[in-house]
């Protein structure tokens, strides 16, 4: 099995091998392609059954069962997708590091189908809840909430869920994509539909989980609902288990982090150190497997060759110099920050949707003839618009862009992402509206407004998602290093976390500032569009800094390749240094001329 080690045992094979599952070089005629990426597909299916099901639905059961107030309880549900998304940091660093992303993934899986488990056995228990409580002991805020006790079991199910789907989240698309060869165009082709595909297939796991699971959960019971879940991700890891043959596997190529702050630390030391003449003089610069770039020069001091590096083993030593592909492998990452930074509160506002938009649906009208839909079945309007505008994307949008803009890509990853960004701040101002309308109906004229209202934020963020989530997945993978893609999906997946985690800091504060006026349990005595409107200010705000970083950003494929033969950078080097001669020469000339 490969299940290789990190840096190469076999003579003969790079640490860019792609090998099979004994860690021989791979037969593309017997691995990779699409069936081994359906396979592992599976697994991020299974992985949005049980965290849709889940998340979807938990504020109902924190609030109805659990008696615990609506601010307290979708802090709760934030906190617990925010450290789920930031684990997937861990889960990368693990994958690129020394585990390998098959491994990692498979740990992972295993992970989640236990704390799923312990979730199914946490809501199943009669003692792991509160007394029942009726409609007039809520309305006067008499009701016991669940105590300490009671909620133990609750918590260790969740955040042993956490990092198992936040390990398989990390990894599964970079695994899936490890099964097209990208030096073959046709396999390109294929990966790049892959993505596509994978995206509209975890959108079918989140369908099926929000309509078919919640249903359950409310209907029929939750233990079933969580134990279906756990069912599902078991049969996904057998799955992928039993796919190990036909899989192509690159060993883990060192931890990305060490080169991080490796690099960092040489440039602060030998920030008194001087630029060489030329970038050729840097340590390692003909061998360098990306375009050498002039953004972020100060880190160039750590690949400086001084004194103490003028032997040739220490030249290899990577605690004394830095090689300019690793230098420049830590600023594509630095790079990723800005854009990064503007991509978190999309997910804030995204969300609302897991919290109080699933609240508001409880205080509304949601009954079909003789059928109450359960709250948490409406984000099924989420998924559906998400589903619908991948497909639009594919076969109106892009093609579309294409014949206008004369761009292969038709929407670029950043275009996407602005599009994402502008659809959620015109969401958010939607809710306010409709939440307004919603609370001066229930208490004027005592009645529920239909919760099918609900439709336009749910529409909005939805379509917002299909552009944000695509484009933003695309930037980190295309944008950041080769051997740090697993860590590249990991960033990505912190700014989920972060946008959660923002949330939950937002409704501390305003639950604050507000006395507890905004954000109540009875929405009818709160003031919930305000908050609305507080994120669609933040969001036009954020969305203006967007556009100015956008606008500066220079794409990966864009920057100028090296020469091909140190002749070449020697020439160059030797015309630059003309060229400076010259030009101090002329400047000597024009200060004798002066008067």
């Amino acid at each position: 099995m490969v299940l290789v080690g990190s840096h190469g045992e076999k003579d003969g094979l790079n640490d860019d091998a792609v090998l099979d599952y004994r860690g021989n070089p791979v037969d593309k005629s017997k691995t990779g392609g699409w069936l081994p990426a359906g396979l592992i597909l599976g697994c991020e299916l299974s992985e949005r059954i049980c965290v849709m099901g889940i998340s979807m639905n938990l504020v109902p059961y924190l609030v109805g069962d659990l008696h615990i107030s609506a601010a307290k309880s979708a802090t709760m549900v934030t906190n617990f997708m925010g450290t789920l998304n930031l684990l997937g940091l861990l889960g990368g660093f693990l994958a690129d590091a020394k585990l390998s992303r098959y491994v990692t993934v498979a740990i992972s899986a295993a992970i989640t189908s236990l704390g799923v488990i312990l979730l199914t056995v946490a809501t199943t228990i009669p003692s792991m809840r509160p007394p029942p409580c009726d409609d007039y002991r809520r309305q006067h805020h008499e009701c016991i909430e669940a105590n300490g006790r009671q909620l133990a079991l609750l918590y260790v199910a969740l955040y042993t869920i956490a990092p198992g789907c936040g390990g398989i989240k990390s990894n599964v698309s970079s695994f899936g994509s490890d099964q097209f060869d990208v030096t073959d165009p046709k396999e390109e082709n294929a990966m790049i539909f892959f993505i596509s595909r994978f995206y509209f297939g975890i959108s079918i796991g989140s369908l099926f989980g929000v309509i078919v699971l919640v249903y359950i959960q409310d209907n029929i019971g939750r233990g079933l609902g969580y134990g279906i879940s756990a069912a599902t991700m078991v049969i996904a890891l057998a799955v992928l288990l039993c796919g190990t043959p036909w899989y192509r596997f690159k060993r883990p190529q060192g931890s990305p982090l060490t080169i991080l702050w490796r690099v960092l630390f040489l440039a602060l030391k030998k920030r008194n150190q001087s630029y060489p003449s030329h970038p050729s003089l840097l340590n390692d610069y003909e061998n360098r497997k990306v375009p050498h770039t002039k953004r972020f020069k100060c880190l160039d001091k750590a690949a400086v060759l001084d004194d103490d590096c003028a032997a040739s083993t220490n030249k290899n030593k990577p605690c004394v110099v830095s090689t300019v592909t690793q230098v420049e492998e830590v600023k594509m990452v630095l790079k990723l920050l800005p854009i990064w930074s503007t991509c978190i509160l999309f997910w804030t506002i995204y969300s609302q949707m897991t919290t109080f938009t699933i609240h508001q649906a409880t205080a509304m009208h949601r009954t079909v003839g003789s059928f109450v839909i359960p709250a948490g079945s409406f984000s099924a309007f989420l998924v559906i618009t998400i589903l619908l505008f991948t497909s639009l994307n594919e076969k109106v949008f892009v093609p579309l862009a294409r014949k206008l803009t004369h761009n292969v890509q038709g929407i670029t990853c950043l275009q996407r992402i602005g599009i994402g960004l502008i659809l959620s701040i015109a969401a958010m101002v939607g809710a306010a509206v409709v939440e307004k309308e919603r609370r001066e109906r229930a208490i004027q004229k005592e009645i529920k407004l239909s919760a099918f209202w609900l439709f336009i934020q749910f529409f909005l963020v939805g379509s917002g998602e299909a552009f944000a989530y695509v484009g933003q997945l695309e930037f980190f993978i295309r944008e950041a290093p080769d051997r740090m893609k697993s860590m590249s999906t990991g960033l990505f997946l912190s700014t989920i976390s972060m946008g959660f985690f923002v949330s939950s800091l937002l409704v501390y504060i305003v639950d604050h500032a507000t006395k507890k006026s905004w954000l109540r349990t009875n929405l009818n005595k709160g003031k919930l569009n305000n908050f609305y409107w507080l994120l669609a200010a933040l969001g036009f705000i954020n969305l203006l800094v967007f556009l100015i970083l956008a606008s500066r950003h220079q794409y990966r494929t864009h920057l100028p390749i090296k020469p091909e033969s140190r002749e070449e950078e020697l020439k160059s080097l030797n015309n630059e240094m003309i060229e400076d001669v010259e030009k101090k020469a002329s400047i000597q000339s024009l200060k004798n001329i002066e008067p």
